[in-house]
């Protein structure tokens, strides 16, 4: 089978990042940059490991998701795409590469273009997740830090831009416990990420990350991941965020805090795994996805994020959740990555 590769590669230079920068004299873009602009996007190491997964036993041709990926497509017309685009600037950029595909009628790995663009838009996918009775923390959106001032809250709260991933925008100052730090933070991410924000009620308990894989009745869960904010080095705050993700959290640090499988009885197990797939079913995912969920001050588990791009990063170093709950499961990196794109083939008839 001929299967192409889409993705989006991590810059390697600062010049690539002054090239896109609405303060660059060279740049005409609308969009804002920051310091962790680009860290959705893939590194090289990520996207050979997957290539070379894929080559066991296919062909593979790599396409990155730039100007030209459209054109590509038209030339090479794979038999199918494995896409882990983030895609480029803008709220629906994970939709970029799937509403191509779709145009073109080729088919591809993963949620399509409706999905992506939901689950990147956190409010949205909580209204969704509200009507469907899925327990989610209480939330209001800002657009400004006047509309704060007409709403009660309980603190602590979380603050997070609302179009965001790979905790992206997430800092220890987005726990915020005072209304001047939520003026600030609205302030911040108004300004520095040009979209709003996203204030919700802090939810006290354990923390969970969960990998989905498959379709509709054979959609299963892989063993379940604890985040050990208890083994969190002191003072530094109870959330996964930029700086624990990025900084404390890299190949050479000591930084030994996720449980999988998660220590947990029965009951609470089923509870996730339930709260899990009813989410994955009613965003309508595909393949594969990756759900965050955390348990209220009544142990009951909330939903907090949904990833229908999970990262993957193939050094068990590097903490990468999607593989390192594939590896409790007995899966190999190569095994993971093709049972992705046999979930996609089997919903396209191609298997």
């Amino acid at each position: 089978m001929n299967v192409a590769l889409a993705f989006n590669v991590k810059p390697e230079s600062e010049t690539f990042i002054e090239s896109v920068s609405p303060n660059s004299q060279k740049s005409n873009s609308p969009y804002q940059t920051s310091q962790d602009t680009f860290a959705e996007w893939d590194t090289w190491e990520t996207i050979n490991a997957l290539r070379d997964a894929l080559s066991v036993y296919h062909n593979v041709t790599l396409i990155e998701a730039n100007d030209d990926a459209f054109e590509k497509f038209k030339q090479v017309r794979p038999d199918i795409v494995f896409n882990i685009a983030e895609g480029a600037f803008g709220v629906s950029r994970e939709a970029q590469i799937p509403a191509m595909l779709d145009m073109l009628q080729i088919p591809y790995t993963g949620s399509d273009a409706l999905t992506l663009a939901i689950c990147l838009d956190k409010a949205r996918t909580k209204e969704i997740l509200s009507y469907y009775k899925i327990p989610n923390a209480k939330f209001f959106v800002a657009d400004s830090v006047d509309e704060i001032r007409q709403n009660h809250f309980q603190y602590p709260l979380i603050v997070k831009p609302i179009c965001e991933g790979s905790s992206k925008g997430i800092f220890s100052s987005s726990f915020v416990t005072t209304s001047d730090e939520l003026v600030s933070e609205v302030d911040r991410i108004n300004s520095e990420y040009s979209q709003s924000a996203l204030i919700e009620e802090f939810l006290p308990g354990r923390e969970f990350t969960v990998a989905i894989l498959g379709n509709g009745k054979e959609a299963r869960t892989l063993p379940i991941i604890e985040i050990r904010y208890d083994k969190y080095p002191e003072g530094v705050k109870p959330l996964y965020s930029y700086e624990a993700k990025w900084i404390l959290d890299t190949k050479d640090s000591d930084f030994e805090v996720f449980d999988c499988p998660a220590n947990l009885d029965k009951a609470l197990e089923e509870k996730i795994i339930k709260i899990c797939l009813d989410t994955y079913k009613v965003l309508r995912c595909r393949d594969w996805s990756r759900i965050d969920v955390r348990l209220d001050k009544n142990g009951e588990p909330n939903i907090i994020e949904i990833n229908p791009l999970p990262g993957i990063m193939p050094d068990p170093r590097e903490n990468s959740s999607y593989p390192k709950a594939a590896r409790a499961a007995g899966m190999t990196y190569d095994e993971m990555i093709n049972s992705v794109l046999l979930a996609g083939c089997k919903r396209y008839n191609l298997a």
